[in-house]
């Protein structure tokens, strides 16, 4: 589906570039806030003087009940947007809040854990669900044969983008008078509002450049999220039917929410070992940059050996890690584990996206493609909470590493049960 005038090559490539760019803009959320500073900032200055236990069950509740709202919310505006044809209505909604939220954390005192974790919840609420409508708009901009391309050009301007900005803000907190601050702590905070400036200042592309097919006609909000709500049920009662797409499902959402969970919650546990933040964020930037080539290497595994086999493969990576980071207590051991997460982090989720669509009936992609996409929005819900829970419990931050290896061995069980070539 294209829109009027994207016919013309100039325009078409303006349009998708511009599209593309929203990644470069909002990806700086993930690598510097969410996976970066946030941590840092939450267990040793906003949550100074509480046990690290207490302040690591904090962050992945935080992080659970954000997922679950937009998970819940995913479907229901999905549907309201469809129907009245408001997509980049809604993601500039969802942007700003998280652009506000964001850039608000910078205000936060020390000691103010609590305003803290309820500011960061809204912002991964802005940035999980403007990705809904982010994610649904590439519909209207490119014909299907081209949306591999396109899809891979915003994943690969995200990684550039969220990596540029995050290394720009390392510097910044390592070296902070180079820049004119007094200290890290002003320097890490100046990093929230550049996190804010630069979502904002990239994503204007996308508004500007970027058009949506009218919708003649449109139904109420009510009934838009009565619609909603019924397709989704429906996909479901039909997924439950075809045991494999079901169980290749359930196997999913285990070990994807062991891969999301290992992003967000990495540097705190490796605060909780007494690790020095220096090499927490050094290790993230090495993630980082080996992430997107490692993934276009595990495309080609699938290939030649199959992809479920390549998902194992990095499942098994997975769980040789967090084994390892548990007996981990040399810091530079967290340099190693951060070269084996990047180079099988990309490769699970290309996989697994590619496995599903080997799966199910092409007739109705578009249907089971949307519930696949909200169950990944479910994904680092269970995660962070088994580890806060694990650690608070036990006493013993090391011991929440169980969490994960849990859902990998998981995930891995129920996919073994899976047929790549099952019937339709």
């Amino acid at each position: 589906m294209k829109h009027a005038g994207a016919t013309k090559q100039g325009y078409e490539t303006k349009t998708v570039i511009s599209w593309a760019f929203y990644d470069w803009a909002n990806s700086a959320y993930a690598t510097t806030v969410m996976a970066g500073f946030f941590p840092v900032f939450f267990k040793q200055y906003w949550s100074a003087g509480t046990d690290v236990h207490v302040s690591t069950f904090n962050l992945g509740t935080a992080n659970s009940l954000a997922s679950v709202i937009v998970a819940l919310l995913a479907p229901v505006l999905g549907s309201i947007a469809d129907q009245w044809g408001n997509k980049k209505r809604f993601l500039l909604f969802f942007a700003v809040m998280g652009m506000v939220m964001t850039g608000s954390l910078g205000f936060v005192a020390k000691g103010e854990w609590l305003v803290a974790i309820f500011l960061y919840a809204f912002a991964n609420i802005g940035f999980t669900g403007g990705n809904v409508f982010y994610d649904s708009l590439m519909v209207c901009i490119v014909e299907k044969k081209k949306m591999d391309f396109v899809s891979a050009l915003g994943y690969s301007l995200g990684y550039l983008g969220g990596g540029i900005l995050f290394a720009i803000n390392v510097v910044m907190a390592l070296k902070p008078h180079l820049f004119g601050f007094p200290s890290a702590v002003e320097a890490i905070r100046i990093s929230f509002f550049s996190v804010a400036v630069w979502w904002a200042l990239f994503s204007v592309p996308i508004f500007l450049f970027v058009r949506e097919p009218k919708v003649r006609t449109a139904q109420s909000v009510t009934d838009a999220a009565r619609s909603g709500m019924k397709q989704l049920f429906s996909t479901f009662r039909e997924i439950r039917k075809l045991k494999h797409i079901f169980l290749f499902l359930v196997g999913y959402w285990c070990y994807i929410d062991g891969v999301d969970t290992t992003v967000i919650m990495a540097v705190d546990y490796g605060l909780s070992l007494g690790f020095d933040q220096t090499v927490l964020i050094k290790a993230l930037l090495i993630t980082q940059f080996i992430g997107f080539p490692a993934a276009i290497l595990f495309g080609k595994i699938g290939e030649k050996l199959g992809t479920r086999i390549g998902i194992f493969i990095g499942i098994t990576v997975y769980v040789a890690v967090a084994i390892w980071g548990y007996y981990m207590n040399d810091p530079a051991e967290f340099y190693v584990l951060a070269i084996a997460v990047g180079l099988v982090q990309g490769g699970v989720q290309s996989l697994s996206r590619s496995l599903y669509g080997k799966m199910i009936p092409s007739e109705n992609a578009g249907e089971f493609f949307g519930f696949y996409n909200m169950l990944g929005k479910f994904a680092a819900v269970l995660g962070p909470f088994l580890m806060g829970i694990t650690s608070l419990l036990t006493g013993n931050a090391r011991c929440s590493i169980f969490a994960i290896i849990f859902l990998f061995v998981t995930g891995a069980f129920m996919l073994a049960f899976v047929k790549e070539n099952s019937p339709r």
